[in-house]
């Protein structure tokens, strides 16, 4: 356990040594969150159910935040390991395989969740975010989704052998998630037929059930982001467990 929690504290500082990865996880959505609050302001809308842009856009980046690191920040970091030999080395260590990935994980959790604290003090502070629902749920919800999509990175890490082809599939898959899924363009901005095709879009159920846990909805009008986030969860568990390489 000790080389666990010593693993977890180096990868957090080794990220911050590579800026474009903090730029992307806890920069971009919050300057993106000041840019567009600044354009359209808070004030209440029936479009939102009396809700403000911010108060709406706040969680749906939370979730943008959990597709990048899925997506882009993962599955480089564990190319880039594989590819450098790192990973190679770790496993002729005494410190298990489970110990590194877990590491790895927990770091991403980390910082994905400091993305999220740092779009919620800027909407309070600079926008006046509204928030109804209730903290632990919220966090449950979170905590959901990055094990979801985490799991999803996880696969792609398996597969893609190199970090310029990592970049690249993950950019291919995370681009129209993130703006047909609502966590960049509001779901009641989109026309009916639009809004019935993000459903088969994973990351609309995450922008979803963040949304409503945030006004104060009940996990029982969730029943169908709970279910597809936990069928993500186990499935892509099980094939990552299949594929995932260490050379």
């Amino acid at each position: 356990m000790p080389s666990f929690w010593k693993l977890t504290v180096v990868e957090c500082k080794l990220y911050f040594r590579f800026p474009i990865m903090a730029l992307f996880t806890l920069a971009l959505p919050l300057m993106i969150l000041i840019l567009l609050g600044s354009m359209f302001g808070n004030e209440p809308s029936p479009m939102y159910g009396g809700y403000g842009s911010v108060d709406v856009s706040v969680p749906a980046y939370a979730a943008m935040i959990i597709a990048i690191s899925a997506f882009i920040s993962l599955p480089i970091t564990l190319a880039n390991y594989r590819e450098r030999g790192i990973l190679r080395r770790f496993r002729a260590t005494p410190v298990s395989p489970a110990a590194v990935l877990g590491a790895q994980l927990v770091m991403q959790f980390v910082m994905t969740l400091l993305g999220m604290a740092l779009l919620i003090v800027a909407g309070r502070l600079v926008f006046g975010l509204r928030f109804e629902g209730n903290a632990l749920s919220v966090l449950a919800a979170f905590s959901l989704s990055c094990l979801s999509f985490f799991a999803f990175g996880m696969v792609l890490a398996g597969l893609i052998p190199s970090v310029r082809l990592a970049s690249v599939v993950g950019n291919v898959l995370l681009q129209p998630m993130i703006y047909l899924s609502g966590a960049t363009i509001p779901l009641e901005v989109m026309s009916p037929r639009m809004r019935e095709f993000t459903r088969f879009i994973p990351l609309t159920h995450a922008v979803t059930l963040l949304r409503g846990l945030w006004v104060g909805d009940a996990w029982s009008e969730h029943q169908t982001e709970l279910i597809v986030l936990s069928a993500i969860l186990v499935v892509c568990t099980i094939v990552a467990v299949k594929v995932f390489r260490w050379e």
